[in-house]
């Protein structure tokens, strides 16, 4: 026993000694020389990609190092380990250097993508609109699409990789390919609706057609953006209702608050009034509006009467139009309305109602109320003539 340990055991020690002290070298070497390589910028960024390549070099040295050790142990014991090594060896400059640049290509290539990707999509990605809220929008929605186009390009190198591995090492793929077809298949016609939602998600988010926090109508609902991404948006209507919608549902999206809002008001009043003193007067509570303390920072274009819309059952309608910043439009128009009722009570201009005159068996015309500046005939009941503006006299 002592002379076989003195014989063999010796070496053994010394061999499994040797090969600790080497992997742990061999650990700090790979280290440092890969730091070194890597230039002192791309320290940050390629942070997990250097300690990648550094555990799988650690990991193929230390496997043949402890082979190494083992064909010592076993050589000492009489076993004739050289045809095993050739094999092995044989095997792995055939096969096992070509699997491992598989492998590392195929981390490689997700690698780059994961930073070439986000900053092509950060340029294709258009937000409308400028200022801080704008860019972290630009930069959410580049986050979104970067990290599901880098997530379809790392499974599909997996895929590849597992296919060129197998191949490798002799597995006949064609099968595999052909099951791989078929559930693919399978896949497709039981998913056609979320592929759907992921492919209309992904041109709202490339064409900006709406954002967080705009108000839309899509799919016959009306609300609120408060959350979207490439397979549902969601919103949250006026009362309180919160939608949840497929993306694969939106035909059609119309977005309230892309980059301005509007102003866009039928102000009614009786056919006795005088449209040019009307106007005037909407003019004029537009630009007070307009440069009121409250109110003004949130118009961009001051309400204006536009023109005589519509000859109404009961009196004349006429359009104000005005341009606000996004989300304002209903405040402003609130606003509006009240002033302009309050107003029109001042002037004495009136704001007609729903109503019916019958006549009995007499001629309108002979109740008309003659102007006595201009004895135009103006319609029984009006305050004003319709030709010069003068006050009638019941």
């Amino acid at each position: 026993m002592w002379e076989w340990f003195i014989t063999n055991g010796v070496w053994i020690l010394v061999s499994v000694v040797a090969g600790l002290v080497l992997f742990f070298l061999l650990r700090r070497w790979t280290k440092q020389g890969i730091e070194r390589i890597v230039p002192q910028q791309w320290h940050e960024q390629l942070k997990g990609t250097q300690k990648v390549i550094t555990w799988v070099i650690i990991g193929i040295a230390g496997v043949i190092i402890a082979l190494a050790v083992a064909a010592v142990i076993i050589s000492r014991y009489g076993v004739n380990i050289m045809p095993a090594l050739q094999a092995v060896g044989s095997w792995l400059l055939e096969h096992g250097i070509l699997i491992l640049v598989i492998i590392s290509l195929s981390y490689l290539t997700y690698k780059v993508a994961k930073i070439v990707v986000p900053r092509l999509v950060e340029r294709l990605v258009t937000v409308s609109g400028k200022g801080r809220r704008a860019r972290e929008e630009r930069a959410k929605r580049a986050h979104t699409l970067s990290g599901f186009i880098t997530g379809a390009i790392g499974v599909f190198m997996v895929i590849i990789a597992i296919f060129m591995i197998l191949s490798e090492v002799g597995v006949d793929i064609t099968p595999l390919l052909a099951s791989a077809g078929v559930v693919g298949i399978a896949i497709g016609f039981g998913a056609q609706s979320l592929i759907r939602d992921l492919v209309s998600g992904l041109f709202i988010i490339l064409e900006d057609q709406y954002s967080k926090g705009d108000w839309v109508q899509i799919a016959g609902v009306s609300g609120l953006v408060e959350e979207i991404n490439l397979r549902r948006t969601i919103l949250r209507d006026l009362d309180g209702t919160v939608h949840s919608i497929p993306n694969g549902e939106v035909k059609l999206a119309s977005n309230f608050t892309k980059d301005w809002s509007r102003v866009n008001l039928d102000v009614s009043v009786g056919y006795g009034e005088n449209l040019d003193r009307v106007i005037e007067v909407l003019n004029r509570l537009g630009e007070e509006l307009a440069h009121d303390e409250s109110f003004g920072p949130m118009i961009i274009k001051a309400p204006q009467a536009l023109r005589v819309a519509n000859f109404g059952d009961s009196g004349i309608d006429i359009k104000v139009l005005g341009e606000t910043k996004p989300m304002k439009q209903w405040a402003v128009t609130g606003e509006l309305r009240k002033r302009i009722k309050k107003a029109f009570d001042e002037e004495g201009i009136e704001i007609p109602w729903p109503h019916v005159k019958l006549y009995f068996g007499e001629s309108p015309a002979s109740k008309s109320l003659p102007c006595k500046a201009c004895s135009h005939p103006n319609l029984p009941g009006s305050k004003f003539c319709s030709n010069c503006g003068t006050t009638l006299s019941p």
